[in-house]
């Protein structure tokens, strides 16, 4: 999804420039670290609690599952649907309130408040800063279900609801368009916009701009326990702190761990259309334990250039994909579907996001609020690169980016590729895109599209390497939290965690596949969310204390 290597690791954060709200507190940053430095040997700088029971639990949750992986497939597939059954509206409701408090305060005075005070600079020009923002925006997860979301959607919103025995067994959005193939198309793609626009970029913006307000305006660590200081005082160095900590990096290891784990199984899915190689669970595990021996090794030989240049690299060839898709496939058809996908996407919004007095279940259980739950999951990490990307930016100017640009990037990707294989089934009959499974739907419709062999490689590169550079920026970023907010820990904590990161895809991957990746990610998500409510309201008080200057107009970047 992201790559945090763009900002360097080792740079202090730099002190507020004009008049802001400094909070004065005694804390130092790493006061309550264990040190361990033996020179040419080994160097350990970790926060006492959060690493050792952030360790200790994910340690003993690999052991675990690897020794008794037969049996708790249906275990990791009963506590997904038991969550995602009786909280779906709890993780939609969640998601309308993020989406309202940015709104809010877009329009709001508070708006006017500049991330590092008001003498701040932006680090980084307009172009460059959006650059970042879309790069954000792609992903493992856009690789997988750029094509089978839309494609699935349009299938279930087409054949419209069934229903067994009084219950709706379909998986359609809403009421589904029984034998309308526009209307289908129309509440296909406003449901998969619904799941990668405004509602997943506002919760990584709430997250993203507590983080900067905290850290850029306020002088407190980078880390998530800094957003509660209005609630817990002093006590946030102490177990309340700890505590948030410690779920921020359980949900961001089973967040990254579930894109790992996808991505691997596309990869191999991949692999096995291409050249034949054989495909499943076993080869899935060999594909995390490979790409994670190069994160690893990216880790050790250090971000700032081989890391950096790997995401200009996918940035780029995800870029030529799009495009190539776009005008090989059915062009017109992409432009005008992009603005008419959006309108659809307006129309559909309100009844797709209301928790409430729906039927749909299948679709706002197993799609929904498992999105929701692995956005949440995801939050630490991508706020954390959005936090350090964006000081000098106000608020305002801050949400507008966040929100719109990565959205709609995420919109034309889904137009490009999810329409395409919908006009493949719809217009040209080819069911083989239909039929195939979600992992290898990608590369099922490049097949009928000039250049398969060239284009299905450049797929699977874009996923290893997103692979890749997730793993290492999110080692950075669970280190970062683990080590009490030092954003240049030593590297072989940064190791540790690469390391379990894969080791966590694997075990999930062999105790129940993508059930259980999902599981976790809605396990790790749900109590999350409680602490982003938490953290919307710090961010609102946190702002309103700021001064704020007379004219919002932003310096030039």
């Amino acid at each position: 999804m992201t790559d945090l290597s763009a900002s360097s690791a080792d740079e202090a954060i730099p002190a507020p420039e004009g008049r802001t709200q400094i909070i004065d507190t005694e804390y130092e940053i790493g006061q309550d670290n264990i040190n361990y430095r033996r020179r040419f040997v080994f160097e350990l700088d970790i926060h006492n609690i959060v690493f050792s029971v952030s360790a200790l639990t994910i340690v003993a949750f690999t052991f675990l599952t690897l020794m008794f992986q037969t049996t708790l497939g249906p275990v990791f597939t009963a506590i997904r649907d038991t969550l995602t059954s009786n909280l779906a509206w709890f993780f939609l409701l969640a998601g309308n309130i993020f989406v309202i408090a940015c709104v809010a305060l877009i329009f709001l005075p508070v708006g006017r408040v500049r991330l590092g005070g008001p003498d701040a600079t932006p680090d980084y020009s307009r172009m460059s800063w959006f650059s970042m923002l879309f790069a954000a925006g792609m992903g493992i997860g856009l690789m997988f279900y750029g094509v089978s979301e839309p494609l699935g959607n349009y299938t279930a919103a087409f054949e419209g609801p069934v229903v067994e025995d009084g219950v709706r067994t379909d998986w359609a959005p809403l009421g589904g368009v029984p034998g309308d193939e526009e209307g289908a198309r129309r509440l296909a793609m406003a449901a998969t916009i619904f799941h990668w626009s405004l509602h997943p970029w506002a919760i990584y913006a709430v997250v993203a701009l507590s983080l900067a307000l905290f850290a850029y305006n306020k002088g407190l660590p980078l880390t998530l326990r800094s957003v509660f200081y209005p609630i817990f005082g002093e006590r946030v160095w102490g177990w309340p702190g700890h505590v948030i900590d410690i779920l921020a990096v359980f949900a961001t290891i089973f967040g990254l761990s579930t894109s790992l784990g996808i991505g691997a199984e596309q990869a191999g899915a991949g692999l096995n259309f291409l050249f034949g190689l054989p495909s499943g669970v076993g080869m899935t595990a060999f594909l995390v334990i490979i790409i994670t021996g190069v994160a690893t090794a990216s880790v050790i030989a250090g971000m700032d250039k081989g890391v950096k240049r790997l995401s200009e690299i996918n940035m780029a060839l995800a870029f030529l994909l799009l495009m190539f898709v776009i005008l090989v496939g059915p062009t017109l058809q992409i432009l005008r579907n992009f603005f008419l996908n959006l309108l659809a996407y307006v129309e559909y919004l309100p009844a797709l996001s209301n928790p409430f007095g729906r039927d749909d279940d299948n679709f706002r259980q197993g799609w929904t609020a498992f999105y929701w739950a692995w956005w949440i999951s995801w939050s630490p990490f991508v706020g954390m690169f959005i936090a350090r990307v964006s000081r000098g930016r106000t608020v305002r100017e801050f949400l507008i980016a966040v929100l719109l640009i990565p959205s709609l990037v995420s919109t034309i990707w889904m137009t490009a590729l999810g329409g395409t294989a919908i006009s493949q089934v719809a217009s040209q009959g080819l069911t083989s895109v239909q039929d195939a499974a979600l992992e290898i739907q990608l590369f099922e419709m490049l097949a009928h599209l000039p250049l398969t062999q060239l284009t299905s490689l450049i797929g699977i590169i874009l996923v290893i390497v997103f692979f890749v550079t997730s793993s290492d920026s999110g080692s950075l970023v669970i280190d970062t939290i683990a080590a009490g907010g030092k954003v240049n820990a030593p590297v072989p904590q940064r190791v540790f965690w690469a390391t379990f990161e894969g080791l966590v895809a694997i075990a999930l991957m062999l105790g129940g596949g993508l059930a259980a990746l999902q599981a976790m990610a809605v396990s790790t998500g749900f109590p999350f969310a409680i602490v982003l409510l938490a953290a919307t309201w710090c961010l609102f008080k946190g702002l309103m204390a700021e001064p704020r200057p007379l004219s919002g107009t932003p310096k030039a970047a």
